[in-house]
């Protein structure tokens, strides 16, 4: 496929060593999409193209993890004052902490910028544009707006969380956007959850191609 480049972004999303095999929140082969993403992000820093990795970026008291509300565990949910039916995480991604490090092998050369996200101790955040209560912006939008970019381009993890509420809120925003089959993986929680991901992707008129098609 043909594409702009001059007009584009790469988001890597959440390449963080907790989400990783060995990291409190692993995805399974949550790793393997680091060659992918390198491979595309090289292309566009060569081609005049943006690249973001976003980052988790959590207080130790964040309001998704389970061990802040007593007598809950990974797997239920709440509701908050701003958003309902917030899912319950062990701990992870913590400010500072080696977990919330990118992945080792995760080339950050071509990255222009780096955008934390879910450092509010009381609001949680899975997309790259909007915090979980669908009105506080990330700043991203606005950021991808003034270089005059039409198309995102989404990989990372997870495919079900992370991936598919940035790539909805950039679908709703007018951007055109991909997701990039190869360079995602999802948690798989709760069973289903992967496959209804794309299902809700496609629905919304995302993309869904293999980095292959683009390099």
């Amino acid at each position: 496929m043909n594409i702009d480049f001059s007009a584009s972004v790469l988001i890597e999303i959440d390449v963080q060593n907790d989400f990783c095999p060995g990291g409190a929140l692993a995805v399974a082969q949550g790793n393997e999409v680091v060659k992918p993403l390198n491979n595309l992000a090289g292309l566009f820093a060569s081609h005049s193209g943006h690249v973001v990795a976003t980052q988790d970026w959590h207080p130790e008291n964040h309001v998704s993890f389970a061990a802040s509300h007593t007598g809950k565990k990974p797997g239920d949910s709440i509701d908050l004052p701003e958003t309902k039916g917030q899912l319950l995480w062990p701990a992870h991604c913590v400010q500072g902490s080696a977990g919330a490090c990118f992945h080792k092998e995760l080339d950050l050369s071509p990255v222009s910028l780096i955008l934390r996200k879910g450092f509010r101790e009381s609001l949680d955040s899975y997309s790259a544009f909007f915090e979980n209560d669908q009105e506080t912006s990330t700043g991203l939008e606005g950021f991808l707006k003034n270089l005059g970019i039409k198309t995102v381009v989404i990989g990372g993890l997870a495919t079900d969380y992370c991936v598919l509420y940035s790539a909805l809120d950039a679908a709703r925003l007018n951007f055109h956007t991909i997701v990039l089959r190869d360079a995602v993986r999802g948690v798989g929680y709760p069973e289903g959850s992967i496959e209804g991901a794309f299902k809700s992707l496609e629905a919304a008129d995302v993309l869904i191609f293999d980095s292959k098609e683009i390099l």
